[in-house]
């Protein structure tokens, strides 16, 4: 079960990066965000309400949900959105893939669970090797005060990220499943988002065609509804460093879509770097070896 659930987020998010760049035209960035989720919530509450798995949630639960909506619904994608205009993908995908160690770390730090060596060493593999694959359009940018700007973003996309995996730990020790918990603080993120649209002046407009209204439904079922809910369930049921992983492998899956709808062409260090992809997600998977048994000599 947990392999089809790191699959199904790995190919999914790996997917959405077309539907994103599909999106760019008319729409300001974050009314199409807030369409999203906004739609993202709507199909949650529909599915819990329908099968009357919507669970009760106490004021405490509410506010976490709420702090949750704005760091992964709201807060780190306009981080990301905003960063993209300055640095390259590839360097936004391998800040973002540092989400496995930062994972670590705050799982550390606010759960006071073990940090695995075999999950550091993959994810410091994997980040390397994501590295070696968007290697050309790292070395190719020009470092300025919009690229230092544009990393300090994506920085706080990630971390921002990071937070939202550890309130859903938090909300999933405390009983209330992924779907519950999403469809609030999905809801909560494309209330803060519309609130900024309206404050910023941002003029509510929409494309009423056929390439906005599909890639906003992929965005918003196939993107969040089940892709944000698989992932959360991992990270309930593996543990956030673990499930974090996806955060390396997807950029993967995407580079492998663009060979076919955008041309790009395969070179030795990007091979490298699959490879080294590849053997970090042996390494974080690997399962710990356990301790041998003390052996008691009778005197």
């Amino acid at each position: 079960m947990n392999l089809s659930l790191y699959l199904m987020t790995v190919l999914i998010w790996g997917t959405t990066w077309i539907a994103l760049k599909l999106q760019l035209g008319v729409v300001a960035i974050p009314l199409s965000i807030a369409y999203r989720f906004g739609l993202a919530a709507a199909v949650l509450f529909a599915i819990l309400l329908l099968s009357g798995r919507l669970q009760k949630m106490d004021r405490r639960g509410q506010m976490i949900c709420l702090v949750q909506g704005l760091c992964l619904f709201c807060i780190n994608f306009m981080c990301f959105y905003t960063a993209s205009q300055w640095i390259p993908s590839g360097l936004v995908a391998v800040i973002f893939s540092t989400a496995t160690l930062w994972n670590a770390l705050n799982a550390r730090l606010f759960f006071k669970q073990r940090i695995a060596a075999n999950v550091l060493a993959g994810g410091a593999l994997g980040l390397c090797g994501l590295g070696l694959l968007f290697w050309p359009e790292l070395a190719g940018h020009e470092a300025s005060p919009e690229t230092l700007l544009g990393i300090g973003l994506a920085v706080i996309g990630t971390l921002c990220f990071s937070a939202g995996n550890m309130l859903s730990s938090l909300q999933q020790k405390a009983g209330l499943k992924p779907l519950t918990t999403n469809a609030w603080g999905m809801l909560y993120g494309a209330l803060m988002l519309l609130v900024i649209c309206l404050v910023t002046g941002t003029p509510f407009t929409f494309e009423a065609n056929s390439r906005y209204i599909g890639t906003l439904l992929y965005l918003a079922i196939p993107g969040s509804v089940i892709g944000f809910t698989a992932y959360l369930t991992l990270v309930g049921r593996m543990g956030p460093e673990r499930a974090a992983y996806c955060t390396v492998l997807f950029p993967v899956v995407a580079l492998n879509i663009s060979v076919f709808a955008e041309g790009y062409q395969w070179t030795a260090p990007a091979l490298l770097g699959l490879v080294l992809v590849m053997l970090g997600n042996i390494l974080v998977f690997r399962k710990p070896k356990a301790p041998a048994a003390a052996v008691v000599v009778a005197r």
